[in-house]
């Protein structure tokens, strides 16, 4: 690492650090005010936006990227306004700092509860998706806390303008623009000085693929919240209403393929397979999915009349594809299908569809996930959707935070102890 990286992650990391007490301090109509200020730069700024946006698209197809990255990279006029709402969806939340909870008197006099506080300054290094920098910027400022965004080097001209948007709403609040720092940097070694910067920064949130996160997690001082892969199961029980698999699996897989939401492996109940597998597996192959299939699965589908299937192999069940991919396998009941998501999961995402009740409440007690569902599309497992506004990222972890992290995940909780004069005797 250059000694001048090193100075300029460090001034930022100080900055950042200023600005955070700032922010601690800031009141709610201040954090709304720039929000909404922001909200509307965005719709104004929209066709500009695209078009800097298209200077990191066209740069990026140059170079070779796949099209789950390019669709991940690209900010169309949909992208745009869903950005401009989860600004003021946000607004529309309660602010959670400063909230107290659990107020009470002890025997000794003492009134003792617990107030939420920002945790102070957030790192966020993401890739590919310019969207982050104001669906993360968003959060923190909302929760009180300064932000250091570190976005990929194919997006630093979308990166670069939003940020600046977002400045100027922060300054039309009467909010420190040091609360919310670029690094316009696209050397690498930023990243290895920002994941060490423990005196200036409290948690890190890796947004990427699953090489980065694997980086971090192995370099990384700071304490983060991550996930590091998606794969996303949902398994048709044989008391599934077959209608409503056919139309929620769809929808898992093909809505969109690049989300770490989207379905990844489906089990069907052998029970079932012949009545929903080839209506279903149909739509998939008109979609352009490819199938790689177990044996069973593979039985039922050609005496259905299916040909080009893909033998599933042991690193199938393990893939996130973010890909038009799909593993299937053909299971004997509930019990062998949550062994299987033991087994292979990520403890992202995992549904079922049944309408036997006691069924659904196995699988919402046992299935270990950040998510678990009854009878509705993995692609729900959103901050968006969940309605935190946006989200900083998905934890799968279970401390601190776990699943879609909206506000509460980015704030703590501090013992406030109010006296009267007493002494402990």
């Amino acid at each position: 690492m250059s000694a001048a990286i090193k100075e300029m992650m460090q001034d930022i990391g100080k900055r950042a650090r200023v600005a955070s007490r700032a922010m601690a301090r800031a009141s709610s109509e201040q954090k709304n005010q720039a929000l909404l200020h922001i909200a509307t730069l965005v719709r104004e700024q929209s066709a500009h936006i695209q078009k800097v946006n298209q200077l990191d698209v066209e740069r990026s197809q140059s170079g070779g990227q796949d099209a789950a990255f390019i669709d991940r990279l690209t900010m169309t006029p949909k992208t745009i306004e869903t950005m401009a709402l989860g600004l003021e969806q946000i607004v529309s939340l309660e602010d959670p700092i400063g909230k107290i909870s659990a107020f009470k008197k002890q025997a000794s006099g003492i009134e003792l509860g617990q107030m939420r506080v920002p945790l102070g300054v957030i790192g966020i290094i993401y890739e590919s998706r310019p969207n982050v920098t104001i669906d993360a910027a968003a959060l923190c400022l909302k929760s009180g806390n300064a932000v250091i965004l570190r976005g990929g080097s194919e997006a630093i001209d979308s990166n670069t303008f939003l940020a600046k948007i977002i400045q100027d709403g922060l300054a039309a609040a009467g909010l420190p623009t040091d609360a919310v720092q670029v690094v316009t940097t696209t050397d690498r070694s930023a990243v290895g000085e920002m994941i060490t910067m423990t005196e200036y920064i409290d948690v890190i949130v890796p947004r990427g693929g699953k090489s980065l996160i694997a980086r971090l997690m192995a370099e990384a001082r700071v304490p983060m919240i991550k996930h590091l892969d998606g794969i996303c199961h949902t398994y048709i029980d044989a008391d599934a209403d077959i209608e409503m698999a056919i139309t929620v699996c769809d929808n898992a897989k093909t809505q969109r393929y690049a989300p770490c939401n989207a379905m990844e492996t489906l089990l069907v109940n052998a029970a079932v397979g012949s009545k929903v597998l080839p209506a279903l597996c149909k739509i998939y192959q008109d979609k352009g999915v490819e199938l790689r299939v177990d044996a069973l699965t593979r039985k039922t589908l050609e005496d259905a009349g299916f040909k080009n299937l893909v033998d599933a192999t042991e690193d199938d069940w393990q893939t996130e594809y973010l890909a038009p991919i799909l593993s299937i396998k053909t299971v004997a009941d509930i019990d062998e299908a949550m062994s299987h998501i033991e087994r292979y999961g990520s403890k992202h995402t995992d549904a079922i569809i049944t309408n036997n009740k006691s069924v659904s409440d196995r699988f919402l007690r046992e299935v270990d996930s950040a998510s678990v569902m009854v009878n509705a599309s993995t692609r729900f497992a959103d901050g968006f959707e969940y309605g935190l506004g946006a989200e900083i990222g998905i934890s799968n972890d279970k401390l601190h935070a776990r699943g879609p992290v909206g506000l509460d995940g980015l704030t703590s909780l501090k013992y406030i102890v109010i006296g009267h004069g007493e002494i402990r005797t």
